[in-house]
């Protein structure tokens, strides 16, 4: 009973990091009515630190509740779907690799996941010139995602082992 105590308040912390991340800073993509944001940093940074499940639902929730703060409503179930499966992916892969070359490999796998799963999307919404038009501005997002995240939890694993903070 503790263990799902945790879990769900990992999930429900980890959601709320994640709506946050989404929401601190929105370049809008007119074109897909759709927004570039830092969120993907946050959904990665709590698979790795805290598995799949946790990673999956964090990611999924956390990002479609900012697409419906923000009035992008229109997004929050596609965005449920494709973030959570992003955090699905870098929760079981990168968080069990040991060597960061790998864990890095993982990520961006996950990246790329986001970026097919939202250029699908909006060539079923809005055409192929409209998805190809916020391609560009995905892959930065994925990068800046992997990038950040793997930065993140280096320097959290190094403050937890120097017990500076408290046992994740």
């Amino acid at each position: 009973m503790k263990s799902l105590i945790r879990t769900i308040a990992y999930i429900g912390i980890g959601s709320a990091l994640v709506c946050a991340g989404t929401m601190v800073i929105q370049i809008p993509v007119p074109q897909t009515k759709g927004y570039i944001n830092l969120g993907d940093a946050l959904v990665l940074t709590i698979a790795m630190l805290f598995g799949a499940k946790i990673g999956g639902l964090a990611g999924g929730i956390g990002s479609a509740l900012a697409d419906i703060i923000l009035g992008y409503t229109h997004w929050a179930p596609f965005t449920f779907v494709i973030k959570g499966i992003e955090g699905i992916i870098a929760g079981t892969l990168a968080y069990k690799a040991q060597k960061m070359p790998l864990r890095i490999l993982f990520l961006i796998l996950a990246g790329l996941e986001m970026v097919t799963g939202y250029f699908i999307t909006e060539i079923f919404l809005y055409g192929i010139g409209p998805a190809l038009a916020e391609l560009p501005g995905n892959l930065f997002q994925a990068g800046g995602g992997v990038l950040i995240s793997t930065a993140l939890v280096l320097a959290i694993k190094r403050a937890v082992k120097d017990n500076k903070v408290w046992n994740l």
